[in-house]
């Protein structure tokens, strides 16, 4: 699949610091200790509907990770996928009596549209699950043949489940109790109801082929993948066991990143999946989550269709710490635009005081999971002493311009 256009990002001097990441199966802030390459895979949208602000602080955040990755010196293989068949995107496709696969197409070049427009940095490899099938087909066959799997016993449907204790640790990454487990097995996308599973907690591994819906033959009889089983395929045939940050959305953690790794252990007989769990908060609107279910969407393609300047959109979700839920306003907005013209009028200033103490704690304070209030917070105090003319340095104005696009990803 089709990435979107590079992004360049410049070198700094100085001193970069090892990156500090939240892992959720530790509940730790610790250190990422990634290789000459660091590894990434962040899970991609379900291209239903356009990209919502919900999906940008996500993917805003794992930017983030990847410039502070590239800022120490490591090359990054950065992995997404997009979920292009599921019953969302069928569902969807039905209720406008649109064609699932052209819905699916024009919401995924929408997307890129809107993460070029966000100027994110592109993953090395932009994988559909359609174009996947066969690698996780392989994976679902390896399951079957080592006992993690088994088909119900239905002879019109014979669907594939992964038996959710294979690998004897499940629910280490969430670390969520056997109710909780239960009530959002339930609420996202689970099926615990359905006969023949050996547990409700059992998850789909492939669908067996039901009239009229898209369906593909393979060695598993005709149907199609599961939704959890496709990042574990996708991930690992490409970074390998044991990658160095595997990231979402909170609302991710359990059932979908619980299963991909429980999946891809099982196959293995080893683990982890990822040496980090990284999950960003959810943004709201009016109180509630922001989410599809609810139509409480502000969308990027929108805000950018009213002239809204991307860097305000990367400062307004930046204000808030990338691990909180966190309300969107007009008011955040309003703040975030505001900050972003103070910050582009200290650097076209023929002079300023000298960066290099601003940009350290920039370092420091990214560095330290993600803490972007305290980054800008940083910058804020340059720019505010800029613009009293209290620095004299020429070349302070560009050195922190530099500095705010390689580490922030804000052009000013």
């Amino acid at each position: 699949m089709q990435t979107w256009s590079s992004v360049d990002v410049p070198r700094l001097p100085g001193t970069p610091r090892p990156l500090r990441l939240h892992d959720t199966a530790t509940g730790q802030i610790r250190p990422t200790a990634p290789g000459e390459t660091a590894r990434m895979y962040v899970c991609g949208i379900t291209p239903y509907d356009a990209t919502h602000l919900g999906h940008a602080a996500t993917y805003l955040a794992f930017d983030l990770v990847n410039r502070l990755w590239r800022d120490a010196g490591h090359e990054v293989h950065y992995v997404q996928n997009v979920t292009d068949i599921d019953e969302p995107l069928l569902e969807r496709a039905e209720r406008d009596s649109d064609d699932w696969i052209v819905l699916g197409m024009r919401e995924t070049a929408l997307f890129r549209e809107d993460m070029e427009a966000l100027r994110v940095i592109p993953p090395r490899e932009f994988v559909g699950a359609v174009e996947s099938i066969p690698e996780i087909v392989e994976v679902i066959a390896k399951l079957i043949a080592n006992g993690s799997a088994y088909r119900v016993d239905d002879p019109e449907y014979p669907d594939v489940y992964f038996d959710h204790s294979a690998t004897g640790r499940f629910g280490y990454e969430s670390n969520y109790d056997a109710e909780t487990m239960a009530k959002f097995f339930a609420e996202r996308g689970g099926d615990p109801e359905r006969p023949g599973k050996r547990h409700p907690l059992d998850a789909l591994l492939w669908r067996a082929a039901r009239p009229g819906e898209p369906s593909w033959e393979s060695e598993l009889g005709t149907g199609r993948p599961g939704w959890h089983i496709e990042c574990s395929a996708i991930a690992v045939n490409r970074l390998g066991l044991g990658f160095d940050v595997q990231g979402g959305g909170s609302d991710l953690v359990f059932p979908h990143h619980e299963f991909s790794a429980a999946h891809a252990e099982a196959v293995a007989g080893d683990g982890p999946f990822a040496r980090h769990y990284v999950h960003a908060g959810m943004i709201g609107l009016d109180g509630e989550k922001m989410s599809k279910s609810r139509g409480n969407l502000v969308f990027v393609s929108r805000l950018r269709a009213d002239g809204v300047d991307a860097g305000a959109i990367r400062l307004a979700l930046f204000a808030g710490h990338y691990r909180t839920d966190r309300p969107w306003t007009a008011d955040l907005l309003a703040e975030a635009e505001t900050r972003l013209a103070r910050w582009r009028e200290a650097v076209s200033l023929p002079a300023g005081p000298d960066p290099a103490d601003t940009i350290a704690r920039l370092r420091d304070h990214l560095a330290d999971d993600l803490d972007t209030p305290k980054a800008l917070a940083a910058v804020d105090a340059w720019a505010n002493a800029a613009l009293r003319r209290d620095g004299t340095d020429p070349a302070a104005p560009e050195r922190l311009r530099t500095a705010v696009d390689a580490l922030l990803g804000i052009a000013l």
